[in-house]
């Protein structure tokens, strides 16, 4: 090569750096005619233009350091510093700080930047936020929006509607909207219950509903799913869901799917029949097309403990080998808690409620049905005092009645005695004095063995099946004294991940929060990543602890530290903040339905 190629390439290079790619045309010669070549092609930006760059060079700089942090400034609404980070995907903790700032993680890492409010974590827990998969606030948050007891358990979401929403299908936009504006300090979404549409369209009588009738009961849940409902929902122990077929079912499942929602369902039978009932809610999921999620999976039948468990695990196994997208929820208690309702024969109401009660109240027809319940459940009705072995495992848990008060905690073989009564005629006496309340019992159903087998399953989550409390310390929402208002969440930590080792922690947490968030599609929460909305939970581990029991059902639990919703620090210290920073999570519907 020679010198003097090498010069001109020399000129040319740097021509093009100091006026641009354009000046690359310049001829160049050696270093003198490279300067001489860039004054030519500048001469007139040697004065003012580039005086005028320089002022705007400048003060871009003034700019950039004025919106830079000055030292010691806060950077971040909240630093959470030198926790053990679980990102809630089921992978193992690593140590880092958390930043939070406008209501979604800033950084994960090493934080340098100051926060508003920093947390030491050291030695504790970081997560997402827990997700309840079935949740009962739907009515209670119309009047209080703290959810206390559920924040004490590092509850951030709720997912309601089992019962549907406390409105009609064309008011829901309305009640989301008032919730919105009220404030709720956790977030909420929602189910429909395809029996609302049912009993808007031809009461709560049985009946087989006519082509026409059943094109309306469509159009009712179209409106709820352009609303933003998550699906539709059913509870077939109960009347009036129970005197919906299957096919009726299918129907209504097929517009939730068309909106990619769910038929989520408290199954038909969850006792003698828990395989034909997982039969039913997977068959509605095929011919629909609709995500199923069976509601608090259980084997409810004293004689079927250690065996039927198992069978259903391997039934809904099977089905998402096949491609069927079902899964469940779990609470973690072998007791159910409901109604007493429940107890008598479901062919009971099918003229309605005030024809239900004359019947209860006539001492003939009330015979016939004892009859009825010593023979075991019937075609359309499971036997709860069958399933639990008896009325001695049916506890009174809310009489709705003063002079009914002083039963609560006792079973009905007790309360019979006491009152010198066979225990059904104790407990329907308790259950229509109690109007128009609803009298709620306990029912001991269920074996330890069995939850736990349920628990393992990576496709079960976590529900707690009630509702928030309008007071911290009081009864939640649906009147039900059960210790999973209060306990469910932190007792999964606590007795199935440290004490028993039923799940790791990681996959405790991730049964909590990544896991539902997915299955949701709440794609902006349920693991901690840059970016997302900033649910956070901080727990010790080492002393978490569920504290509500059957005999104090109320106590809150304890080890849950600080709870953040959507970047606004809502639990602190263990305590209310006041915040109410929750969201209406709504499932978007992007068809024409």
């Amino acid at each position: 090569m020679s010198k003097g190629n090498a010069t001109t390439r020399w000129g040319r290079h740097l021509t093009c750096l100091l006026t641009g790619a354009a000046l690359a045309l310049v001829p160049a010669a050696g270093p003198v005619g490279a300067r001489e070549a860039v004054a030519r092609a500048t001469g007139a930006r040697t004065t003012g233009a580039r005086a005028a760059d320089a002022r705007k060079i400048g003060a871009e700089m003034r700019a950039r350091k004025a919106s830079a942090p000055a030292a010691g400034a806060q950077e971040y609404d909240i630093v959470i510093r030198g926790g053990r980070v679980l990102d809630g995907a089921g992978n193992p903790w690593v140590s880092a700080d958390v930043a939070i700032r406008d209501g979604r993680i800033a950084r994960i890492g090493q934080v340098t930047g100051k926060g508003k409010r920093e947390i030491d974590a050291r030695g504790k827990y970081v997560s997402p936020g827990f997700i309840d998969m079935m949740d009962q606030s739907g009515e209670v948050l119309l009047r209080s929006g703290a959810a206390e007891n559920k924040l004490r358990m590092g509850v951030t979401t709720l997912i309601g509607g089992e019962g549907g929403t406390p409105v009609k299908a064309s008011e829901i936009s309305g009640y989301f909207a008032k919730l919105q504006k009220q404030g709720i300090a956790v977030n909420f979404g929602t189910y429909y219950n395809a029996a609302q549409a049912r009993v808007e369209v031809m009461g709560d009588a049985a009946g087989t509903p006519s082509d026409a009738q059943l094109d309306k009961m469509r159009g009712v849940v179209a409106t709820a799913m352009n609303s933003g409902v998550f699906g539709i929902t059913s509870a077939l122990i109960y009347a009036p869901d129970s005197f919906q077929s299957t096919s009726d079912l299918i129907t209504l499942a097929k517009v939730a799917a068309q909106c990619d929602g769910f038929y989520a369902t408290h199954m038909r039978d969850e006792s003698a029949k828990l395989l034909s009932g997982i039969d039913e809610a997977i068959r509605i999921g095929e011919e629909s097309g609709a995500k199923v999620e069976i509601f608090h999976l259980k084997a409810a039948y004293a004689p079927g403990w250690g065996a039927l468990m198992s069978s259903a695990l391997k039934k809904i196994g099977d089905a998402r080998s096949r491609g069927v997208d079902v899964a469940a929820d779990i609470y973690p208690y072998t007791a159910s808690g409901t109604g007493l309702e429940v107890t008598v024969p479901a062919h009971v109401f099918e003229k309605g409620t005030d024809a239900a009660i004359a019947t209860m109240s006539d001492p003939a027809q009330r015979a016939a049905l004892k009859q009825e319940v010593a023979a075991g459940s019937q075609p359309g009705w499971s036997n709860m005092v069958e399933a639990a072995g008896g009325w001695q495992n049916v506890v009174l848990a809310n009489a709705y009645n003063s002079g009914n008060a002083r039963f609560q905690g006792k079973n009905f073989v007790e309360i019979g005695k006491i009152l010198g009564k066979d225990p059904a005629d104790a407990a329907w006496d308790i259950m229509l004095e109690a109007l128009p309340e609803r009298a709620v019992a306990l029912y001991f159903m269920m074996q330890e063995k069995d939850v736990e087998e349920a628990i393992r399953q990576p496709w079960v989550s976590i529900g707690s099946d009630a509702a928030s409390t309008e007071k911290l310390g009081g009864l939640d929402g649906i009147g039900l004294p059960h210790p999973r208002s209060y306990g469910s969440f932190a007792r999964v930590l606590a007795h199935y991940a440290r004490e028993r080792g039923v799940l790791s922690l990681e996959d405790a947490v991730r049964k909590m929060t990544s896991w539902p968030a997915q299955r949701m599609g709440l794609t902006d929460r349920g693991v901690l990543r840059e970016g997302l909305r900033a649910d956070v939970t901080v727990f010790d581990f080492d002393r978490i602890a569920d504290k509500a029991t059957w005999q104090n059902p109320t106590e809150a639990a304890v080890g849950v530290d600080q709870v953040i919703v959507n970047g606004v620090l809502t639990l602190d210290g263990g305590h209310h903040t006041g915040a109410r920073s929750g969201m209406v999570l709504r499932h978007a519907c992007n068809a024409k339905i």
